[in-house]
């Protein structure tokens, strides 16, 4: 792959999950990937931070409000059920196994997926500011 195909901060190979991170589910499903992604497999991004930012920018996506969670994949992105089912998808069992919704129409995942997701801060609260990693899991997330 062309190296200036790939987005800002992208390295190919690289599997960057982007996700809000003042939204208590968000920060939540980074911890889940941090402690269940065991080969680290993925870098985790916020979408406020300056490299989430620049990522959001490249891709055409909002940069002031945030409806859905991003997969970077090399050059490719990914949103809403199909990010978090590829994401899924390469964790280890039992995890992986929730990848099999993918059977199910898109129209309905994101139906689903939307409906969490709007209401997000609502049904699961929000941080006053974003989280920054903790020391010992800094080099999880995607740097500039």
């Amino acid at each position: 792959m062309n190296q200036s195909a790939l987005p800002p901060l992208i390295q190919p190979g690289d599997r960057v999950v982007l996700f809000d991170g003042v939204c208590k589910l968000c920060n939540g499903w980074a911890k889940f990937l941090i402690r269940h992604d065991r080969q680290q497999l993925f870098k985790l991004c916020s979408v406020q931070s300056a490299e989430g930012q620049a990522l959001l920018q490249w891709f055409g996506l909002p940069t002031d409000h945030f409806d859905t969670m991003a997969y970077v994949e090399g050059a490719e992105l990914f949103v809403r059920s199909d990010a978090v089912l590829r994401i899924v998808a390469q964790l280890p069992a039992p995890w992986r196994w929730a990848a099999w919704l993918r059977v199910l129409p898109r129209v309905l995942r994101d139906w689903a997926y939307d409906r969490i997701a709007l209401n997000r801060y609502r049904l699961f609260g929000r941080y006053d500011t974003c989280l920054l990693p903790s020391a010992d899991h800094a080099g999880r997330f995607l740097q500039g």
